[in-house]
């Protein structure tokens, strides 16, 4: 088993707000918390939970309440927020290799590679367009909550 995981923003929205995947997403996060595995994620994690969760409250999709408790719980999560220079080319290097079109969503799987763990993201649109070129990157939705505790491989 690998001690970290990257994980990215849209994982830890799921842990903090419901919708189909939270349950997959809430049940990664306590296994990795209780087996003492790290989580990292470059820097820009937390302006981007920090700005979905604004914008939810500003499009009242949640209540205020429910806003200012979800960036609480997002601020108790023990995430280690990578600031490592060697993300930002590799991230702009990753966005051409897979032609994609933000290098920010590169940014975690640059994060992943120079960690030399595996990516978990709970976004099915970036796991579909890497997964055949990046064996290490993990969809929440292929997490089954009935089977062993994950791995993390």
């Amino acid at each position: 088993m690998n001690s970290s995981v990257c994980v990215d923003a849209s994982l830890l929205i799921r842990t903090l707000v419901a919708d189909a995947y939270s349950p997959n997403c809430e049940a990664l996060l306590a296994d990795w918390l209780e087996t003492g595995t790290r989580l990292i994620a470059p820097a820009l994690l937390a302006f981007e939970v920090t700005a979905t969760l604004r914008r939810l409250v500003y499009q009242q999709a949640i209540s205020p309440a429910r806003g200012e408790a979800a960036f609480a719980a997002f601020q108790r999560i023990p995430v280690h927020l990578s600031h490592r220079q060697p993300i930002l080319p590799l991230a702009w290097d990753l966005a051409k290799q897979l032609n994609r079109p933000r290098a920010y969503d590169t940014a975690y799987l640059a994060t992943a590679q120079l960690s030399r763990c595996p990516f978990w993201t709970a976004d099915e649109r970036l796991y579909n367009a890497v997964k055949s070129q990046l064996n290490w990157v993990r969809w929440v939705g292929e997490f089954d909550l009935d089977s062993s505790a994950p791995t993390g491989d």
